[in-house]
């Protein structure tokens, strides 16, 4: 269940990672600007904004299964039109369609799985949507590169339909949770996929009916809470940890670092060729993350991972900016982006969504859930969208010394005002974050 359900995340990391290799294509086919470069890479960040922000309230229409089947067929769709795109508009509108889906799934994915999963195992089990997301990235690269050869970016893009297919009938074949079961007044069912999943003995647990009381009410009672001082300042919070996942400048690299290795006399084959090693370096990182961060402390992993992005960075800026033309500085500038993307993927990504999860208050869960994954996918586009004008305009080093600065500022906001949630029961954490208010 938990495999194909994140699948979506499979396909989240895949349609992100792709246009990393496909870009240098298609830029040659469509003779694009270094504006319309971003514009294309940006405006599946538009879409995701738009998924993520409306993916709950379809869910709670829709159902977590039929939200993540409309979005395995959005996959299908998106993918298959990208391959046969005829114009920068056309491009672009599909991927916009690809990025709703992926703001949708981003979303219900981990809903459904953690609706699912029997308590000792859940956590374990929602991470791995997280895990998929740095596979599909790999999987990306690894496709862009078998396909660097003949440059047939349609090909690369056109392949996410493959594993929307195996999540499309993977999902009619698994059933609706049985939270989403109660809401709709079908206990019975509910509690025969309960029983599925869990076994015979198995009864419906509190958690699933509190999670059936949910409805137009409470997403009205969760605007009144934001009204609260110390519910708005903890909502506020959680968007700026959002926010600092991304001002780190990661998805400037995950996105476009075969086109920096380019600019520095790389050829375009073996540009694509690079982004296998930080792929793989992201999948690692990722599940040695994963693996300590119950041990180690999310705000500790997190103080550690933007200590790490910075550093490498502001080491970054001036080896890029002396790479052109050289073997040796342009090896130099790819081992440290490598780098970078370990703290990044093993401390800072893994944390950020675990410590939105923790210190968002019930009293605004769903809304303050969909605020914080908006702030994230706005400053996801913002990134996108700026990096390689910023390039065009102050050269590579200075872009990279920028992100080292952001970095800094989102470490200065970590120390002040973010808490240390390992250990705590979620009311624990209600608490503290209550007083730190007062």
């Amino acid at each position: 269940m938990a495999v194909i359900a994140a699948l979506g995340g499979l396909l989240f990391g895949y349609d992100t990672g792709v246009i990393s290799g496909a870009l240098l294509f298609i830029q040659r086919s469509f003779e694009l600007t270094a504006g319309q470069e971003s514009t294309v890479t940006a405006m599946l960040l538009v879409g995701a904004a738009i998924g993520a922000f409306l993916g709950g309230r379809v869910a709670d229409t829709l159902g977590r299964r039929g939200t993540i089947l409309l979005g395995a067929l959005g996959f299908i769709i998106g993918s298959i039109w990208c391959a046969f795109a005829s114009s920068v508009f056309e491009l672009g509108a599909a991927r916009t369609l690809l990025g709703v889906c992926i703001g949708g799934v981003s979303i219900v994915v981990p809903m459904y799985i953690s609706e699912m999963a029997p308590t000792h195992v859940r956590g374990r089990l929602v991470s791995l949507n997280s895990l998929m997301i740095v596979i599909g990235q790999l999987v990306a690269f690894l496709t862009n590169s078998a396909l660097a050869a003949s440059g047939s970016w349609r090909l690369m893009l056109g392949l996410g339909a493959v594993p929307a297919v195996v999540l499309l009938v993977g999902m009619l074949i698994l059933p609706d949770t049985p939270a989403y079961l109660i809401r709709e007044g079908k206990p019975g069912k509910a509690l025969a996929v309960m029983r599925q999943m869990h076994g015979p003995d198995a009864e419906l647990d509190q958690a699933a009916v509190a999670e059936a009381s949910a409805s137009a009410d409470q997403r009205a009672a969760e605007r009144a809470a934001l009204k609260t001082p110390w519910v708005r300042r903890t909502v506020v919070i959680a968007m700026l940890i959002g926010v600092t996942q991304q001002v780190t400048g990661a998805n400037a690299i995950m996105y476009f670092a075969p086109t920096m290795m380019n600019k520095v006399g790389l050829s375009t084959e073996s540009s694509v060729y690079t982004s296998i090693l930080i792929g793989t370096a992201s999948v690692i990182s990722c599940a040695v993350g994963m693996s300590i961060i119950d041990k180690v402390g999310r705000r500790r992993m997190l103080i550690i991972g933007l200590i790490g992005c910075a550093a490498s960075l502001l080491v970054l800026a001036p080896v890029y900016g002396l790479s052109k033309d050289s073997a040796v500085g342009s090896v130099a500038s790819l081992a440290l982006m490598t780098v970078f993307i370990v703290f990044q993927q093993a401390a800072v990504s893994v944390a950020t969504w675990l410590l939105i999860s923790e210190i968002v208050p019930n009293e605004a869960r769903g809304l303050g859930m969909g605020l914080a994954g908006l702030a994230l996918w706005v400053a996801n586009w913002f990134v996108a969208q700026a990096f390689l004008p910023m390039v065009e305009a102050v050269g590579g080093a200075w872009s990279f010394f920028f992100f080292a600065v952001t970095g800094a500022i989102a470490l200065v906001f970590t120390l002040r005002a973010v808490p240390e949630t390992s250990g705590k029961t979620l009311a624990e954490v209600r608490e503290y974050m209550m007083a730190a208010a007062r």
